[in-house]
């Protein structure tokens, strides 16, 4: 640090070689490094030294390099010391006085379209663009395999981006023989980040906005990007929470998804299968007459039968009455917590968890933390440097708790045993973050379920794993691809 020593003593100094005048005037201090370096200018106000002529005098100074090898005197140093500087603020080591818009971020290959006034950033990757490439033989694919033809649309998880995909999606488009597509959902990667007060209030009459936050609008535009890629069909893959996106969007259009492969996905896995009763109807509705003509013959019984249904009524209404008081109960608790979550104090939180976690937990998903490399981190960190990026985290937590068509619908968990689609699930035996259990636990509740757990793996197969991740999705393909044949020629015969 460099600390300017005067030498002619306090300013004071300037008074006798200045005429006094009852006005205030500024001088220019021109200061010199004695290493040669250009003269720095400081300017000092007088406020009862002047020039009768009205120019500036200028007076001299050495800067020595350090503050030890020059005098100094007392009081010196709080007027001239040009060596301390404002400390920048940084989140995970980034710079946060100079956000930016996601465009000025965007790599080369990076594409971007507007759905429902959001800017979503996306990549394609085409099968015929990969085939050239030698790099791809390195994952040793065989390119004499009939293909599946189906796009595939890749769903990252929480944190994440397109840039996980990076290493996969060139071979992925080999093996399926069709493009690759994978886009930075709303609060992640380089998709605009919005003002969802704004955004909501946009709407005319009926036609509000989704919250581009929301659950919905993900699994809105999944089916957008099929739409574009042309496609009647895609093999959806979903990363941890990226999991969650395919299986709605399968919920959504189970006619449109070909197939679904779920790594390591944090869907909780229930912990038994349920059981399916179906009931003869012609059966249950001469059971329900026969018990009708018992009841009419037995006046005691019809009396009996009167009391308890007064009583249904009764509980009923009773019940009804409670139902309301707990949703109100529940808005009103709703409100609170959207309140707390969209507070700046909320905003705040998230700053300082991802300063102080953000890295770390990139290194905790991996098998070996010292294999993350700096390009890894870099990209995982990339998105801290865009405007609001904190608010649009804030505003995706609080849309995933505060869910509205979460109430609708019965849970995820209740209804894995409708997939009726090819599944694969792939998960590292040692993810830290969604146990490797649960990922099996779910392959047996999903009906033909494939499950495949990778060695010395952690959260993320596709990026730590790649050799072996590719290998079980082409395996998984060339399955899909004869069950496919094998049902075309039954129906043909």
């Amino acid at each position: 640090m460099m600390k300017v020593g005067v030498f002619c003593g306090q300013l004071g100094f300037l008074a006798p070689s200045i005429p006094t005048l009852n006005s205030t005037h500024s001088y220019f201090l021109r200061i010199h490094n004695n290493h040669g370096a250009s003269p720095l200018k400081l300017a000092v106000f007088a406020p009862n030294y002047a020039t009768h002529h009205h120019h500036h005098r200028d007076c001299t100074f050495v800067v020595a390099s350090s503050a030890s090898s020059s005098p100094s005197f007392g009081g010196s140093e709080q007027f001239l010391d040009v060596g301390v500087k404002k400390k920048k603020e940084g989140i995970a080591g980034l710079d946060q006085d100079e956000l930016m818009d996601p465009k000025l971020l965007a790599d080369n290959d990076s594409c971007f379209c507007q759905f429902q006034g959001v800017e979503i950033h996306h990549k394609i990757q085409d099968a015929a663009e990969s085939q050239s490439q030698s790099a791809f033989q390195n994952h040793g694919v065989s390119h004499q395999i009939k293909k599946p033809g189906f796009p595939m649309i890749l769903l990252h998880g929480f944190g994440a981006s397109v840039f996980s995909w990076k290493q996969v999606m060139k071979p992925l488009a080999e093996v399926t023989g069709s493009k690759v597509l994978a886009f930075d959902r709303p609060a992640f990667g380089l998709t605009s980040r919005l003002n969802l007060s704004k955004h909501l209030s946009s709407g005319k009459g009926d036609a509000k906005p989704l919250n581009p936050y929301s659950m919905a609008f993900s699994v809105l535009v999944t089916l957008y990007f099929l739409d574009m890629l042309n496609a009647e069909k895609a093999i959806l893959v979903g990363h941890s929470a990226g999991s969650l996106v395919a299986v709605n969007t399968y919920f959504e259009a189970p006619e449109r998804v070909a197939a679904l492969i779920l790594v390591a996905p944090a869907i909780f896995a229930p912990l038994t299968k349920p059981k399916i009763v179906k009931e003869n109807p012609s059966r249950q509705d001469n059971q329900m007459k026969e018990e009708s003509n018992a009841v009419s013959q037995n006046p005691i019984l019809e009396f009996y039968n009167m009391l308890f249904n007064f009583a249904k009524f009764i509980a009923n209404a009773i019940a009804k009455m409670m139902r309301g008081m707990i949703n109100m109960l529940n808005s009103l608790y709703r409100k609170f917590l959207s309140a707390i979550l969209r507070s700046s104090v909320a905003i705040m939180l998230v700053r300082m968890a991802i300063n102080k976690f953000g890295t770390s937990a990139v290194r905790n998903a991996w098998y070996d933390p010292k294999q993350v490399s700096d390009d890894v981190l870099s990209g995982y960190t990339k998105p801290l440097r865009i405007k609001d990026w904190d608010k649009a985290l804030v505003e995706f937590t609080a849309a995933m708790l505060l869910d509205e068509e979460s109430k609708t619908k019965p849970s995820l968990s209740q209804r894995l045993n409708d997939i009726s689609c090819p599944v694969l699930i792939v998960t590292g035996d040692t993810d830290r973050l969604v146990p490797s259990w649960n990922a099996e636990r779910l392959s047996h509740v999903i009906p033909g379920a494939s499950f495949a757990i990778i060695k010395q793996c952690g959260h993320l197969p596709h990026e730590e794993k790649v050799e072996e991740f590719i290998s079980i999705v082409e395996n998984f393909l060339k399955r899909l691809v004869t069950d496919s044949n094998e049902q075309y020629l039954q129906t043909i015969t």
